[in-house]
C-alpha cells in the first residue's frame, strides 16, 4: 500500500524556477549548500558510477568567471547582449554550483545513462534549493560546452562538461507561471 506524501507532490505541482537576473544576497549557507548537495547526491545512477561531481562558485571565482565568459565571448564575436547576459549571471548569484558532467568508462553503462543521470542530478539540486527556500535556476549557455572556457574556468578534464549551472540566491520577485506541457497532446500509450 502506498504511503502518499502529499506535501511533496504539491511541492512538485506548483514548483517554479526564479530566473537568475532576480536571484540577490544572501545566498545559501554552508549548511544549506550541504543539504542541497547532498540531495542532489542521492539521484539515480545506474551502475554507482557518480559520472558527476560539483564545484561550488562563490566570492572571487564569481568575478574570475565574469570576466573569462566575456573575454572568451568577445574573442569568439559573440552577441554582446547575449554575451553579457551570461556574465551577469556569475556577478549577480551569490552562490553558483556547477554540475559537472564526468562520464566513466564502463563495459556495462552506456554514456547517455551517465549524462541523463548527470541531468538529473541538476533538477534534484534545483528541487532542493527550491524546498528549502531559496531561489534557483538551471543555466548552461554556450560555455557549458565551450572547452577553453571550461579548462581555463574549472580546470575539467577533456572528457568533462558543465551540465548545468544552479544559480542560488534570495528571490527579490516571484515570476508569473508560464504555459505547461498539454498532457493529451505529450502522453500517448503503447499498444498491447
Amino acid at each position: 500500500m502506498p504511503d502518499p506524501r502529499p506535501e511533496v507532490v504539491d511541492f512538485l505541482l506548483s514548483r517554479r524556477s526564479r530566473p537568475a537576473k532576480t536571484l540577490r544576497a544572501p545566498g545559501p549557507d554552508a549548511a544549506a549548500i550541504s543539504t542541497i548537495l547532498t540531495a542532489a547526491a542521492r539521484t539515480p545512477d545506474h551502475g554507482k558510477l557518480e559520472p558527476w561531481r560539483f564545484i561550488l562558485i562563490e566570492g572571487a571565482a564569481k568575478d574570475r568567471l565574469a570576466a573569462l565568459t566575456l573575454r572568451l565571448g568577445v574573442d569568439q564575436g559573440r552577441d554582446g547582449d547575449k554575451l553579457a547576459k551570461d556574465a551577469d549571471g556569475f556577478a549577480r548569484s551569490p552562490s553558483v554550483i556547477a554540475v559537472i558532467a564526468s562520464p566513466v568508462a564502463s563495459d556495462k553503462i552506456p554514456e547517455i545513462e551517465q549524462t541523463l543521470s548527470a541531468g538529473a542530478v541538476c533538477l534534484a539540486a534545483l528541487n532542493a534549493a527550491l524546498a528549502l527556500g531559496w531561489g534557483a535556476n538551471w543555466l548552461t549557455s554556450w560555455i557549458a560546452y565551450d572547452r577553453g572556457w571550461l579548462t581555463e574556468g574549472l580546470s575539467l578534464a577533456p572528457h568533462e562538461w558543465v551540465a548545468g549551472f544552479i544559480h542560488l540566491g534570495t528571490e527579490t520577485s516571484a515570476p508569473p507561471d508560464r504555459p505547461r506541457p498539454d498532457l493529451a497532446v505529450r502522453v500517448t500509450r503503447a499498444e498491447g
